[in-house]
């Protein structure tokens, strides 16, 4: 099954990046068969910025990112946003890609679900 999952909120502040996050997470390794795409536009596309660093016993969306990246799903991050928010793909974490509307669109067009968050 191949899944699609846009996310849309900042990294922090909200939890509707970790909880996504959190989903991807328990759909590979709950399910061989799952392939999962990640797609940041907004806010979320510094979620995929690497050197985060977080207190003490609180979550860290790059790690969560990596995380569901060794695990086999694909992380692309709207171009048109990083640009809105001064973000170089120089700055984005390993497994994580520069991307456009025209590969949303075709992500969406094949996928068997699409999730949003």
């Amino acid at each position: 099954m191949k899944i699609v999952m846009i996310l849309n909120d900042p990294p922090y502040g909200t939890e509707r990046v970790y909880n996504g996050l959190r989903l991807a997470t328990n759909l590979l390794v709950k399910h061989d068969q799952v392939e999962i795409s990640i797609f940041l536009m907004g806010d979320s596309a510094s979620a995929a910025k690497s050197g985060q660093k977080t207190p003490n016993g609180y979550y860290n969306i790059e790690l969560m990112l990596t995380n569901v990246i060794h695990k086999g799903a694909t992380v692309k991050v709207c171009g048109t946003c990083m640009d809105a928010r001064g973000l170089m793909s120089t700055e984005l974490l390993g497994g994580a890609d520069r991307s456009t509307l025209d590969e949303l669109t075709e992500l969406t067009f094949n996928a068997d679900k699409v999730l949003v968050f």
